[in-house]
């Protein structure tokens, strides 16, 4: 079952990239999004006044702007780079693979931003990571005519955001229930979709039946299927298990993108998404060295965060190893792709 499960969400979640690709034949990026979010938002905030008002007890106005601003960057500045690189010509499996690497990132950057110690392995796999990035772009890029150089620069800015949002979430003292952030992420999307789709004059939908199946498609498969899943192995599997079959969207995207759309694929982005799948490898088998060398107070949770003790509000207790993302207890930003 846990097989099947982590396949299916895999697949949804992959699904996200190639359905932006669907919807740029049609109609521009904020347009797609615009009408993916407004009905999924007028749904969830009927179920919010009626089966879950339960999860919105307790909670402070400024809880609720937190995650707001967490939406704006883990879901709507995230997505809308995602969509505006493939409408520009970048293909699917690029985009992917270069969002895929946030984890590596941000546990990076979680060195010298929170003080939190970063293994000789870690670093080599972020590296590794980069340089698969390196590869797979620059294979795309010879490949693909007309595609202009700095286009490849906006998913690169969507995984800074998504970044971003990460250490935003990671900070917060209050848990929010999975119910609430989705709501509050889709509406926040909704109003800054919304407000971009009018100020530019796209906020008509087109006429073109493939812009609904699009849309059908994003909501079906991507939020509901792909959010919904991440959830579900989340509390079955634990965070280390979502993070690392987030690095297999890549491969899946850029296969998928080939026969689907025709998009390049050869020995070039084949070695690049190989450098990015042995950079999970190394970090993984860092993470195990780090918890070895442990050497702070409080309970060592999965991937060596400390749960409990004042590691909780996100300063350091002595040199921890780093999670390449957020604390086991508070998931990292996942954004509906």
């Amino acid at each position: 079952m846990n097989v099947l499960l982590s396949a299916a969400f895999v697949l949804c979640w992959s699904s996200g990239f190639i359905g932006a690709k669907l919807g740029a034949g049609s109609a521009s990026a904020v347009t797609v999004l615009m009408w993916r979010f407004l009905p999924l938002t007028v749904v969830l905030i009927a179920v919010a006044l009626t089966v879950t008002r339960a999860a919105w007890r307790g909670l402070a106005a400024r809880d609720v702007a937190r995650q707001a601003v967490i939406g704006a960057l883990s879901q709507s500045g995230y997505l809308l780079t995602v969509y505006y690189a493939i409408q520009l010509g970048v293909s699917t499996g690029t985009t992917a693979l270069i969002d895929g690497v946030q984890p590596l990132v941000a546990g990076a950057l979680a060195g010298p931003l929170l003080h939190q110690y970063v293994s000789r392995g870690q670093w080599l796999g972020l590296g590794l990571g980069a340089a698969g990035v390196a590869v797979v772009t620059l294979a795309d890029a010879s490949a693909a005519g007309g595609v202009a150089p700095w286009a490849y620069a906006v998913p690169f800015a969507g995984m800074l955001s998504l970044v971003a949002a990460t250490f935003l979430e990671g900070r917060s003292r209050t848990r929010v229930a999975p119910s609430v952030s989705l709501t509050v992420h889709c509406a926040t999307s909704t109003v800054v979709f919304t407000a971009l789709a009018v100020g530019i004059g796209s906020a008509v939908p087109p006429a073109e039946a493939s812009f609904w199946v699009a849309i059908a498609w994003l909501v079906a498969l991507s939020t509901f299927g792909g959010y919904g899943l991440y959830w579900l192995i989340l509390r079955r599997s634990g965070v280390t298990a979502v993070n690392t079959l987030m690095f297999l969207m890549a491969p899946v995207t850029a296969v998928w993108g080939a026969l689907m759309f025709g998009e390049p694929f050869g020995p070039r982005t084949a070695l690049g998404l190989a450098l990015g799948l042995a950079a999970v490898v190394v970090v993984r088998r860092g993470e195990r060295g780090g918890h070895r060398s442990y050497g702070g107070g409080g309970r060592e949770g999965p991937r060596g965060a400390v749960s409990g003790g004042p590691g909780r509000s996100g300063r350091a207790t002595g040199r921890r190893p780093l999670p390449a993302g957020p604390r086991p207890d508070r998931p990292r930003a996942a954004p509906p792709s």
